[in-house]
């Protein structure tokens, strides 16, 4: 697992090519405080979602297949760490409610749901 500063080092030395034909996921959702709790499935696809974003590719090459996977691993593994440990005094939120609301967002910014 990268450590902060290794991370820090790797954003700084590289950036990948932007491309306007390739497709990238812009959006990660919340994953905190839902009832029920996130599932390893859910923290999963928004590491996936990071390290796609991170790596700048929707599918690495074979040559990058393994560290991309490596990646996508321990930024899950750290992501439920995280997710396990933080606190809140909120009410959790429900998934439903928040579900209605991002459709209803997405309707206003897209003109469709």
């Amino acid at each position: 697992m990268l450590s902060a500063s290794r991370l820090t080092h790797h954003l700084r030395g590289s950036s990948a090519p932007k491309r306007k034909s390739q497709i990238m996921c812009r959006n990660i959702k919340t994953l905190f405080n839902f009832e029920p709790p996130a599932t390893d499935e859910e923290i999963r696809a928004a590491s996936l979602q990071f390290v796609r974003k991170l790596s700048g590719f929707n599918s690495p090459s074979k040559a990058n297949s393994a560290a991309f996977d490596r990646a996508v691993e321990e930024v899950a593994a750290t992501a439920r760490v995280l997710i396990d440990a933080l606190v809140t005094t909120a009410e959790p939120r429900d998934r439903e409610t928040e579900a209605a609301r991002a459709r209803a967002k997405a309707v206003i910014r897209f003109g469709r749901a």
